[in-house]
């Protein structure tokens, strides 16, 4: 008799189960229905890597300019030798003008909103180019002096075709702009006590990106969209007063003749120490008859940086110079550098900045990929935080957690998108988020966790997510509303990150796969695409559910517990999928004598629909069953995670 009622409260129940299925909206078609990514070419392999025929053109520039602190004006040459290892004969070429974005009628400043942004910049900037030469390399090649401007876009063209696999020419043209005082908060320039910090980026003419997947990248400089460019070795040399301090991307190569002996000593005492090393301490700022290897005039800082995508550097009379070793996987030697002026020093404040850039780099080259270039360099400016190969601008004022949080931040753009050399413009996300993402290991490594992150606490972004004015992370940067950029671009993809390494993958298989993404698109540039399918491959796991919901549209997860109900010495587990999104099921059972067990259950529990019953074996009383005991996942409704629930304990 026992036995034909618990048959029967068995049928009960799962007709029960079946009635609540029949509530819940049916959607693994759009869960689980594949959207085309893995499709590979002879470019770009369905495995995540580049294809047999992959290419990418090379830039190699050679830079002269003069600033002049009296009008803030900076004037030059460039020559670059192009490389056009395409397929295709080139006609032209296309290179980007960025400081033509200071103009009232540029497309940057008319599509800014009339309260202005982030991105608002001078209105009375942009180039004169003069001198416009392009010439194929060999012997009687034709010069050609044709171009056009449109914008901060300039199409420069070749008296005959650029021979595809392997042409070379070379570009140059003289340039000319005023710097401007507010650079969209990337650029520009700041009066302190002692004199102006002069932030110089997109500071020369650049060539755009010719690729396999769009051909010319030329989407203009707006705003919010960073950069997209592509790699070659620079070799620079910028003129300044006698009085300046110069730093920039990559080795100086004339030390001797711009820094005095003590200084080179400093130096060199720097390359050989863990601690902080002045070459120019605070006392010595404004003493130029000691402490500057020339006493009037201009000098000349010559620097070098090779298989780069860009080059930034800071010049002023009014900087603190410091710096100290940085220690290298492999046992090779870096250097970090600050530069600030009186107003940032300090302990609390730019005083710990070499500190944090040594941390920063160090930690990033060990778990990641090592890092490449000669120095890190970190610029007190009026920027609130901009990165750029081997040197970053931070802002002057920041102290103690936020110091340490745009640094760490800055210089982890060096692997995205300095190494891995995504597309910025049109995919913030592969720079930002991956760089936020990586961002919170660097929190909990630097000095035993002194500052902290939250971003693992994944459930205080719900009122976002649950917004209903929220964009996917694939939006366009610029096209994205100004206050859904910080989620779309920075934490949204972070927290992506974060749940496949802590939830769905593991640090194992995530670690793996996420430092071959690195290390085979290193100096290269992948799309998405490319990201999906290497991740995949490497993880061995299908993770278009994830990639699909995730990134291309605002689905979001809700994993739910029905019930828990006893199934002989056993117990049955009632779960339901009430989200857009599929997730495996991570359940923490407790038992009766206290103690907890983790069982996770795979994402394919909800290919045939949006309800599953678990059948839980155990040989101990369960007194709880919870989904996701550590919250990493955004479950949008905390309420149904757990049983028995809060709501009716006693």
């Amino acid at each position: 008799m026992r036995y034909r009622f618990y048959k029967i409260f068995v049928l009960i129940l799962f007709f029960g189960f079946e009635v609540y299925a029949q509530q819940v909206k049916d959607n693994r078609d759009a869960a689980f229905t594949e959207f085309g990514y893995r499709q590979g070419s002879a470019y770009r392999t369905a495995s995540g890597k580049p294809g047999p025929s992959y290419w990418q053109n090379m830039a190699d520039y050679v830079i002269e300019v003069t600033l002049n602190d009296s009008t803030h004006t900076i004037k030059g040459k460039v020559s670059i030798t192009y490389k056009n290892n395409s397929p295709e004969n080139l006609d032209f070429v296309w290179l980007y003008l960025e400081q033509n974005r200071f103009t009232e009628d540029s497309r940057g400043s008319l599509t800014t909103p009339i309260q202005g942004n982030r991105y608002s910049g001078d209105l009375d900037g942009g180039y004169k180019i003069e001198n416009v030469k392009a010439q194929l390399s060999g012997r009687n090649k034709l010069v050609s002096n044709d171009y056009l401007i449109n914008d901060t876009r300039m199409q420069v063209s070749f008296a005959e075709p650029l021979p595809a696999n392997g042409g070379q020419a070379v570009i140059s043209m003289d340039f000319e702009y005023k710097i401007p005082e507010k650079g969209m908060d990337r650029m520009g320039r700041l009066k302190v006590k002692d004199g102006i910090i002069y932030a110089l980026a997109q500071w020369y003419p650049r060539l755009a990106v010719f690729d396999d997947v769009t051909g010319w990248n030329t989407d203009p400089y707006l705003g919010a969209g960073e950069f997209y460019l592509g790699y070659g070795d620079f070799e620079y040399r910028v003129t300044v007063p006698s009085d300046h301090i110069v730093v920039g991307s990559g080795e100086l190569l004339n030390p001797g003749q711009v820094l005095t002996k003590e200084q080179q000593n400093r130096m060199k005492k720097a390359s050989d120490s863990d601690e902080r090393v002045y070459i120019i301490s605070p006392d010595e700022i404004t003493d130029y008859a000691n402490h500057r290897a020339k006493q009037s005039g201009t000098q000349t800082w010559h620097f070098k940086i090779k298989n780069s995508r860009d080059i930034a550097f800071a010049s002023s009379k009014a900087f603190i110079w410091d710096a100290a070793r940085i220690n290298l996987p492999s046992g090779k030697k870096a250097m970090a550098q600050s530069v600030y002026p009186k107003e940032s020093d300090g302990q609390d404040a730019w005083g710990r900045s070499t500190e944090y850039g040594k941390a920063s780099i160090e930690h990033y080259s060990e778990m990641w990929y090592e890092y490449p270039y000669p120095v890190a360099v970190n610029v007190a400016a009026d920027i609130n935080g901009m990165e750029y190969p081997g040197l970053n601008f931070c802002s002057y004022m920041s102290k103690g957690a936020s110091l340490w949080g745009v640094t760490d931040h800055e210089f982890g753009h060096n692997w995205f998108p300095m190494i891995v050399g995504s597309n910025e413009r049109r995919h913030a996300w592969m720079d930002e988020g991956f760089n936020t993402f990586i961002n919170y290991y660097s929190y909990l490594a630097f000095n035993d966790g002194e500052y902290t992150n939250n971003l693992i606490q994944t459930r205080r972004y719900l009122g976002w997510l649950t917004n209903k004015d929220r964009e996917p992370i694939a939006t366009h940067a610029d096209r994205t509303q100004t206050n859904n950029l910080g989620m779309v671009a920075y934490m949204k993809p972070a927290l992506g990150l974060m749940m496949l390494r802590e939830y769905i993958l593991g640090h194992g298989r995530f670690d793996k796969a996420f430092r071959s993404y690195i290390k085979t698109w290193a100096y290269k540039h992948p799309q998405p695409t490319d990201f999906f399918n290497h991740m995949e491959n490497v993880a061995g796991e299908n993770l278009d559910w994830f990639w699909k919901g995730w990134f291309y549209s605002n689905a979001n997860i809700d994993l739910a517990i029905n019930a828990v109900y006893p199934y002989g010495a056993n117990y049955i587990v009632s779960l339901s999928n009430l989200g857009e999104m599929p997730m495996p099921v991570l359940l923490e059972i407790t038992y009766e004598d206290g103690e907890k067990e983790r069982r996770m259950l795979p994402v394919e529990i909800w290919f045939k629909g949006n309800q599953w019953n678990h059948l839980l074996k155990v040989d101990k009383k369960v007194v709880s069953v919870e989904i996701d005991p550590d919250k990493v996942i955004t479950d949008i409704n905390a309420g149904n995670d757990k049983w028995p629930s809060g709501v009716y304990r006693d």
